[in-house]
């Protein structure tokens, strides 16, 4: 038995403490690392491998990192897609969530040593960015900033909203289930296509808010209208203006998308709106306006529940005042802007440029296209494009794999060739 090969495998204690497993377990955690190890050292025991190639096995079979969220690039066309995480943090944004990993004042003032206003730099950025909101609260998401701000102004009488903008959002969540689970009696105005002024005001007897929800993910066409916000804010009660899509100030690519700006100047009295959709940063929800009512639903004990983390708050505030983000860089893109950039891919891996209509999505400006270019390559390659590293998630159509530039950092373009490339040559094309 002394000359049994497998009395040569690396012991774990031996590769652990290799410089390269080291490095390795800094990154990914000891348990990560000694699990592939151990793997490794299996296989060299059952004749899979020799046993000098045991420390080579286990360090390529490493994650890339210490999540099991990968990477994509999103080739699909679409601006906002939720399932691969909505908006995409811009340069400035990321560099200031690494930032905030570490201790940071997020509410705390060095000058006095005491407590401040949490998160008061991403609240001043906001006032800025809407003078007309006087008071401003960032809470973890858009469904929680609605809720809060109903709840705390309703004061426990009914809130009035329209039949057509009981809306259903993402994953079956509907919006009646959300504000009656935390005890707040809606009072339903009005028909699934019309409602008019009248009917808010008939049911104001009891009422403590009229809501307003904009209908982002679906629209209603013909024989069909509800009252402007500045129709609403003349009876006398609170309104709370959702405009979901996270629209700051009016967008010209976007011209009958609602925005906080115009809702808080024709007498909403808060505006709720997301953080990441379109106006590009993390995930968050936004509720601006007056600022007696801001301050009342800060102090709602429900605020607490909900409150947002300091990584959060930094990404926001950097992309408030830095650069414009990807989300409207890709928003702005046109097919002129796009055609070079689309012309060179097609010519390297030996697609077709085609003319395509991109979307908004994430819940907004349904039917609205965008339109766009994209190189089309065969159906097979989608599945490939997306199981291969990087994940490259394209759009599929008429039996054609839609490769579009739009959402894409013009940095990435080679990588998006080279992953196209690959895929061609194991499928044989």
């Amino acid at each position: 038995m002394s000359d049994d090969p497998r009395r040569s495998i690396p012991r774990t204690d031996a590769l652990l403490a290799d410089a390269r497993f080291a490095s390795a377990v800094r990154r990914l955690g000891v348990d990560v690392v000694k699990a592939s190890v151990v793997e490794a050292q299996r296989r060299a025991r059952s004749g899979e491998l020799a046993p000098d190639a045991v420390a080579t096995v286990a360090l390529e079979a490493l994650p890339g990192s210490a999540t099991t969220l990968r990477r994509v690039i999103n080739a699909t066309g679409v601006v906002v897609h939720t399932n691969i995480g909505r908006a995409p943090l811009g340069d400035a944004a990321r560099e200031a969530l690494l930032a905030a990993a570490g201790h940071v004042d997020v509410e705390f003032d060095p000058t006095t040593a005491r407590r401040a206003p949490r998160g008061r730099g991403a609240l001043e950025a906001l006032r800025e960015r809407v003078p007309a909101a006087r008071g401003a609260l960032v809470v973890n998401n858009g469904a929680a900033a609605l809720l809060l701000a109903c709840l705390t102004l309703a004061e426990g009488r009914e809130v009035i909203v329209s039949r057509g903008e009981l809306v259903e959002i993402g994953d079956g969540f509907r919006l009646p289930d959300l504000l009656q689970s935390a005890g707040i009696r809606l009072r339903e105005v009005g028909t699934t296509n019309r409602t008019h002024l009248r009917d808010y005001e008939a049911a104001s007897g009891d009422a403590g808010v009229i809501l307003k929800v904009h209908t982002s993910n679906y629209r209603v066409e013909g024989f069909a209208g509800v009252p402007r916000v500045a129709e609403l804010a003349t009876l006398g009660l609170p309104v709370v203006a959702d405009v979901g899509s996270g629209l700051l100030a009016p967008e010209r690519v976007l011209p009958d998308e609602p925005d906080a700006a115009t809702w808080l100047d024709e007498g909403a009295t808060v505006v709720t709106a997301s953080g990441d959709k379109l106006l590009g940063g993390p995930q968050a929800g936004l509720v601006l306006g007056d600022a007696d009512a801001l301050e009342r639903i800060r102090r709602h004990p429900l605020a607490r529940a909900v409150r947002t983390d300091k990584l959060t708050l930094a990404a926001l505030e950097a992309t408030l005042r830095g650069p414009v983000p990807p989300v409207l860089t890709a928003l702005r893109e046109t097919p002129e802007t796009l055609r070079e950039r689309t012309e060179r891919l097609a010519r390297r891996v030996g697609g077709d440029v085609v003319e395509v209509d991109a979307r908004v999505g994430g819940g907004g400006a349904p039917g609205v296209p965008l339109p766009s270019l994209a190189v089309a390559l065969p159906g097979s390659f989608a599945e490939p494009l997306r199981l291969g590293e990087p994940c490259v998630v394209a759009r599929t159509n008429g039996g054609r794999t839609l490769v579009d530039l739009r959402c894409v950092p013009s940095e990435s373009d080679d990588e998006v060739g080279e992953a196209i490339l690959a895929v061609a040559a194991a499928v044989g094309h």
